[in-house]
C-alpha cells in the first residue's frame, strides 16, 4: 500500500491514529517507513481538523449567547482554544442550547501523583493517630450482619438552594437516623461505598469529566477538602459501633477526584485497624461478605442486562464461592430494580436535591437514603430507609 492508501484507511479507522507504525505496518502488511509517513500527514490533519470544529463553535447555528458561555469557561479554567480537542454542542428539547469541552490530555505521571497524594494523606494523619482513642474492640454477636449504608450521587459542592453545611449535616443526620432504625441488629461490620459522583464536577475546571460545565457553590480546595473530611466524619461515627469497609466509586462528574479522595482515606486511615479502603484502579469494586457478592460501579457505561456476565468474568471464584449476588449503582438519583439470571441490578437513590437545570427540566426524584442488611448465609434480609 502506498501512502496515500493508508491515509485512506486512517481515515476511516482512526483508532488506529493512535497506534506506532510497527501496528500499522504489521495491520496493513505494508513498509514501516509508508506508515510512519502517512500518520504524521493523517495525524496533523486531524489536529487542523479538531481545531476547525473549536472554530466552526462561533458559526451562526450557534447563539451569540453560547458562543459567550463557552469564551467564559476557557477564561474561568485558564484555557486557550488551542488547549481544546474538541468541542461539541447540541440543542436540548425545549430548544436550549448546551455544549461540552474535551481538552487534550497532558502526560502527567499519574502514578508519581497517586505517591505524592500518599505521602500528604499520610503526613496529615499521623496528627490524628496520636490522639486517637485506643482501637475498639467489638464484642462477639449472636446474629451477625453486614449493614451496608449507601448514599451515592450526593454531588457535593453542587449549586443548589442548600449550602455546603447543610449538605453535611444532612449527610451525617441521614446516616445515624439509618443507624438508629437498625437498633437491634447485630452489626458486625458496615460497609460504605462512596462516591458515584460523590463530588459535583473535577474541580479547578468545572465540568464533568468529560466536559459538561457544572455550577458549583464553592472553589475546587474547598470541595474538595470538604468532602474526604466528610467521609472521615462518618467513618468515625461509624468505628464506634463497628468496623468500616469503605469502597471508593467514581462517578461520571468525579471520576478522577474521586481516586484523589480515596488516596488521601487511604492513607489517613493506613493504620487504623477497624477501618479498610478499597480504591483499587478498576472503575468496578467487588465485596464479599459470606456467600454474598456485591459489584459497585456507577451504572452510566455499562448496560444493567450485561452485569451478571461482567460479574462472573472479572471475579470467577467470588462468583463461584457466592450464592447472593447483586450489583449497586448509582447515577440516576432514583431507586430502579431489576433482576437478570437471578441477579439482582439496583440503582439506588440519593439525598441530593434538584440543582436549577434539572429542576427547569422537569426531572424530579424521591430524596432518599438506604440501609441493606446483609445476612452471611442467606443474602439480603431487606433494607431500611430514611426519607429526606
Amino acid at each position: 500500500m502506498n501512502k496515500q492508501e493508508i491515509k485512506k484507511f486512517l481515515e476511516e479507522k482512526p483508532g488506529y491514529l493512535k497506534a506506532g507504525p510497527e501496528r500499522l505496518s504489521e495491520r496493513l502488511d505494508c513498509s514501516v517507513e509508508a506508515c510512519k509517513a502517512a500518520l504524521e500527514e493523517a495525524r496533523l490533519e486531524s489536529k487542523n481538523s479538531n481545531d476547525s470544529a473549536i472554530k466552526d463553535f462561533d458559526s451562526n447555528e450557534v447563539s451569540k449567547e453560547v458562543e459567550t458561555e463557552f469564551e467564559k469557561y476557557l477564561e474561568d479554567n485558564g484555557l486557550t482554544k488551542e488547549d481544546v480537542k474538541s468541542v461539541k454542542y447540541w440543542q436540548t428539547a425545549s430548544g436550549e442550547q448546551r455544549f461540552s469541552v474535551v481538552t487534550h490530555q497532558d502526560k502527567t505521571d499519574v502514578q508519581k501523583i497517586k505517591r505524592e497524594i500518599k505521602e500528604f494523606a499520610a503526613q496529615m494523619s499521623s496528627s490524628l493517630c496520636k490522639v486517637r482513642k485506643p482501637d475498639t474492640v467489638y464484642f462477639s454477636l449472636k446474629n451477625p450482619v453486614l449493614y451496608e449504608i449507601s448514599l451515592p450521587d450526593i454531588h457535593y459542592g453542587k449549586l443548589t438552594e442548600e449550602s455546603l453545611i447543610q449538605t453535611e449535616a444532612l449527610f451525617i443526620a441521614t446516616i445515624k437516623s439509618l443507624v438508629r432504625k437498625a437498633d437491634g441488629l447485630d452489626i458486625e461490620r458496615f460497609l460504605l461505598p462512596i462516591g458515584n459522583d460523590g463530588m459535583n464536577s473535577e474541580g479547578m475546571r468545572q465540568s464533568t469529566t468529560r466536559g459538561t460545565p457544572q455550577q458549583d457553590n464553592a472553589g475546587w480546595k474547598e470541595t474538595f477538602r470538604g468532602y474526604w473530611q466528610l467521609i472521615v466524619k462518618a467513618v468515625e461515627y461509624l468505628k464506634t459501633i463497628a468496623p468500616v469497609d469503605i469502597v471508593v466509586v467514581s462517578g461520571n462528574h468525579d471520576y478522577e477526584r474521586m481516586f484523589y479522595a480515596g488516596d488521601v482515606l487511604s492513607g489517613w486511615y493506613r493504620e487504623d485497624k477497624n477501618v479498610t479502603v478499597d480504591n483499587s484502579e478498576s472503575s468496578r469494586k467487588y465485596y464479599e461478605y459470606g456467600k454474598n457478592m456485591i459489584m459497585f460501579t456507577h451504572g452510566d457505561n455499562e448496560k444493567p442486562n450485561d452485569m451478571p456476565l461482567i460479574m462472573a468474568t472479572e471475579q470467577p471464584e467470588m462468583f463461584a464461592r457466592t450464592e447472593h449476588r447483586e450489583a449497586h449503582c448509582g447515577h440516576f438519583h432514583k431507586e430502579m430494580v431489576n433482576e437478570y439470571r437471578g441477579i439482582k441490578v439496583r440503582f439506588i437513590p440519593s439525598i441530593c436535591p434538584a440543582d436549577e437545570w434539572h429542576k427547569r427540566m422537569g426531572y424530579e426524584a424521591k430524596r432518599t437514603g438506604q440501609g441493606y442488611i446483609w445476612n452471611s448465609k442467606t443474602g439480603l434480609e431487606g433494607y431500611l430507609q430514611e426519607n429526606v
